[in-house]
C-alpha cells in the first residue's frame, strides 16, 4: 500500500496548508473550486478559521456568506442559492450542521434534491473536550437516511481534498465527513483521485476483513500490521463512501475471508457497521464485530483518551478481529 508521497518539494502547496487536517482540505478545496467556477459560493456557519476560509474571504469577498451561528439559516440559504444555479458549499460543525438544522436539510436540500455541498469538520469526538454537545456521533445514521444524499468520509487530508473536488461532477446534496483540530494519519497518496461511490483497498489479507471509514483507517491499518506479526492475515478496505454503499468489496470479503470488522467513530447504530449488516443480511450473512461507540453519550475529555476508552483505536481494531477469529491476544 502506498501512502504520501516521498518527496515533500514535489508536493502541491495545498499539502502543507492542510497540515494534515480533512477539515483545511475541504476549505483550500472549495477556494480553489471557486477560482475555476464563478458559480461556487460558501456559506460559513462561524467556520472561517475552523474550515480555513480567510484566502476565499480575500480572494473573492463576494462569494463568502457568514451567517454566524445559525446553521438552520445556512441550510436554507444555500438551498435558495442552489435553486438560482449557483454552487453553494455549506460549510458547519457536524454537531450543529447536521442535527440542529435537520429540518431545513430534510426539506430544503434532500427532498428537492439540491446540489448543495456539506462540509461537516469536527465530526466524531474529535472535540473531544468540548463536551457531549459538540460531539458528532448520530450524524452519519441522519445522513443515510436522507433519500438523495450521498455520504463521504474521506480517510485523511488527500482524500478530502480530493472528495470535494470530486463534488463538480455530482447532482444532488452530497454530505463530507470532517475532522476537527486534531492531525489526521495520512494514509492514501497525495495525487491518488477518489471514485465516490468505490471503496479502497488498502491491504490485501485472506484471513478476516476489517472495513474502517474516516479516522479509524489508520488504525485499521495500525492493527492489521500488529495482526500480521501474530499469523493473522488481514484485508483493510476503506469504505470513504457510506452512501451510494460499494457492495462488491463487502460480498467479496465476505466470501473470501473469515468473517468482517468494521471500524467507524460513530454509534454502532446507523453508521458504517449498520450499513456494511444491512447488505450482508440480505445477500451474504456472515460472521462480523463492530467497532464504534456503544449506545452512550461519550465521555469528556482528551480526543486520542476518548477513543481508546471506547476501543476505537489500533488496539481495540484488533481485539474485535481475535474476538471474531476465536483468538486471544498474545501474553506481554
Amino acid at each position: 500500500m502506498s501512502t504520501v508521497d516521498d518527496d515533500p518539494v514535489a508536493a502541491p502547496d495545498w499539502v502543507g496548508r492542510a497540515a494534515n487536517q480533512s477539515r483545511l482540505a475541504f476549505g483550500l478545496a472549495v477556494t480553489e473550486l471557486a477560482a475555476r467556477d464563478s458559480s461556487v459560493v460558501a456559506v460559513s456557519a462561524d467556520t472561517l478559521d475552523l474550515i480555513g476560509l480567510r484566502d476565499l474571504s480575500d480572494r473573492f469577498p463576494e462569494r463568502l456568506i457568514e451567517v454566524g451561528i445559525a446553521e438552520q439559516n445556512a441550510m436554507g440559504i444555500a438551498s435558495g442559492l442552489a435553486t438560482t444555479g449557483l454552487r453553494p458549499f455549506v460549510c458547519g460543525y457536524a454537531p450543529f450542521i447536521t442535527a440542529r438544522s435537520l429540518e431545513q436539510l430534510r426539506n430544503d436540500v434532500a427532498y428537492a434534491n439540491q446540489r448543495v455541498v456539506i462540509g461537516a469538520a469536527a465530526s466524531g469526538i474529535s472535540l473531544g473536550v468540548a463536551g457531549g454537545t459538540h460531539h458528532a456521533l448520530e450524524d452519519l445514521a441522519l445522513m443515510r437516511a436522507l433519500p438523495n444524499m450521498t455520504v463521504v468520509v474521506p480517510a485523511d487530508a488527500h482524500q478530502a481534498w480530493h472528495a470535494t473536488l470530486a463534488t463538480e461532477h455530482l447532482d444532488g446534496p452530497v454530505y463530507i465527513r470532517l475532522g476537527g483540530r486534531v492531525e489526521e494519519p495520512a494514509v492514501t497518496p497525495v495525487v491518488a483521485s477518489i471514485r465516490i461511490g468505490q471503496a479502497d483497498v488498502l491491504r490485501d489479507g485472506s484471513d478476516v476483513t476489517v472495513i474502517a471509514c474516516g479516522a479509524l483507517v489508520a488504525p485499521a491499518l495500525e492493527a492489521a500490521a500488529d495482526l500480521s506479526a501474530q499469523g493473522i492475515d488481514a484485508r483493510v478496505v476503506n469504505m470513504h463512501t457510506l452512501k451510494p454503499l460499494d457492495r462488491d468489496p463487502i460480498l467479496a470479503a465476505a466470501a473470501e475471508t473469515g468473517g468482517i470488522v468494521t471500524a467507524e467513530e460513530h454509534h454502532l447504530t446507523g453508521g458504517l457497521g449498520g450499513a456494511v449488516a444491512e447488505l450482508l443480511a440480505r445477500e451474504h450473512p456472515s460472521r462480523m464485530r463492530m467497532v464504534g461507540m456503544p449506545d452512550e453519550f461519550a465521555v469528556v475529555g482528551p480526543t486520542d483518551r476518548v477513543r481508546d476508552r471506547y476501543g476505537m483505536s489500533g488496539r481495540g481494531i484488533r481485539a474485535a478481529v481475535l474476538d471474531l477469529l476465536g483468538r486471544s491476544e498474545p501474553l506481554a
